[in-house]
């Protein structure tokens, strides 16, 4: 992979992370997703409980009936926690089989009133068993909610009644004890991929400073011992030596820059295929209108890096929903023009001339003959402008040291 597709690759990588992060922040809380479980199975059984008081139970049935009910809601709860599928084969059997004898056994007495007790056993053999085994048991559960509605004798209206809500209950309790382990999951996981993704890129630094600056360093250390020795006594040799030690230097220093940014031999066309992505992954709508002819490959790196900037600020510091993206070529002029409708107050680059910032972006810009413009339009939209001639070359001879300079400082 070329370097300037692994910085895309990488850039979009970590964008995307950054957006999974920020729309989990929208999630409910793990206790409140455990909260909300807790309450649609007490509704449940609070429903069953009004059809048994309705029913005219009184007495030792009444408390049968009630103590049953608690058993079955313990049950579910301790079936619904998270990890309970993994736990030993013995315990979900006993669990499962008190669970299938406290759903069927009442049905001889109180019959269609406790009916909705079978959608909690339906919704258990999903949380716990193997899938396709759970969703074989958990249709022939809603099947034999037919067995106690023939023998009573009901319409086949309220016997498909009867199916249908054994059916839509077990749904519910699996898929709200499924949502609220998901919640509590990515909660817990939030933290880890941020702490992956720094060592992540802590690690790719430290192995490109490595293989880019070992030798350098390394030369510089022994010439510099060199010059030492020869300083008094061959004073035009240390001379020479210095002068390569400066050139060593200059170029460890394009290599520490190739490693912070990665911004050279880079491809605005390649950058917006990426944007696009990007944005698309953090749920902002991104509308692009693209009339490009021929670019020097200095204008190409230098547009594309404005372009990178300008997507990593939308997604780091706004909440953008909406993103316009123009590149045009006019006249022997390109105009990339990048606007987004999310900006936040009080923000503002603490950090103006870093190596990703807006000030060096400038730089950049002005290398190449271009200008750079920085503006909010009204509506609270946020406009980054880069005007810069096609044919503009970079004299990367005469301001190699100067620039190097400038991002050496920056960094």
């Amino acid at each position: 992979m070329t370097r300037r597709g692994k910085s895309s690759g990488e850039l979009a990588e970590a964008v995307r992370v950054e957006g999974i992060l920020r729309r989990s922040r929208d999630l409910p809380a793990p206790r409140m997703a455990h909260v909300i479980l807790i309450v649609a199975i007490s509704c449940y059984v609070g429903i069953t409980t009004l059809n048994i008081l309705n029913a005219g139970v009184e007495g030792r049935g009444l408390a049968v009936a009630l103590a049953s009910l608690a058993a079955i809601f313990a049950l579910q709860l301790s079936h619904s926690r998270p990890g309970a599928r993994h736990a030993p084969t013995s315990r979900k059997v006993l669990t499962l089989g008190a669970q299938v004898a406290l759903t069927y056994l009442p049905l001889i007495t109180l019959k269609a009133q406790w009916g909705a007790m079978a959608g909690f056993l339906a919704g258990s053999l999903l949380l716990l068993l193997p899938p396709r085994l759970g969703w074989s048991l958990y249709g022939l559960v809603g099947v034999s909610m037919l067995v106690p509605a023939l023998l009573e004798g009901m319409s086949a209206l309220f016997t498909v009644y009867i199916v249908q809500t054994t059916l839509l209950t077990g749904l519910v309790t699996f898929g709200l004890s499924r949502l609220s382990e998901l919640v509590r999951v990515l909660h817990e996981s939030r933290g880890a991929l941020t702490r992956a993704a720094v060592t992540r890129e802590r690690l790719r630094f430290a192995r490109d400073l490595h293989d880019l600056l070992g030798y350098s360093l390394s030369a510089i250390q022994l010439k510099g011992e060199l010059i030492h020795r020869l300083i008094e006594a061959h004073p035009a040799k240390a001379k020479q030596e210095i002068e390569e030690v400066l050139a060593i230097s200059r170029q460890s220093l394009a290599d520490v820059r190739r490693v912070a940014s990665g911004y050279r031999d880079m491809s605005l066309e390649e950058e917006i295929e990426s944007a696009r992505s990007v944005l698309s992954a953090a749920e902002v709508t991104a509308v692009t209108d693209i009339r490009l002819g021929p670019v020097s490959s200095p204008v190409d790196t230098v547009l594309a890096t404005v372009l990178r900037e300008a997507v990593t600020n939308i997604l780091r510091h706004s909440r953008a929903g909406h993103c316009e993206i123009s590149a045009v070529e006019k006249d022997g002029l390109v105009t990339l023009s990048v606007t987004n409708d999310g900006i936040t107050e009080g923000y503002r680059d603490s950090s103006p001339h870093s190596g990703s910032g807006l000030g060096n972006l400038e730089l950049r810009v002005r290398a190449v003959g271009g200008e750079l413009l920085v503006e909010q339009a009204p509506g609270g939209l946020f406009r980054l402008v880069a005007c810069v001639p096609a044919d503009g070359d970079e004299d990367r001879e005469s301001d190699e040291s100067a620039d190097e300079e400038r991002v050496g400082a920056a960094i």
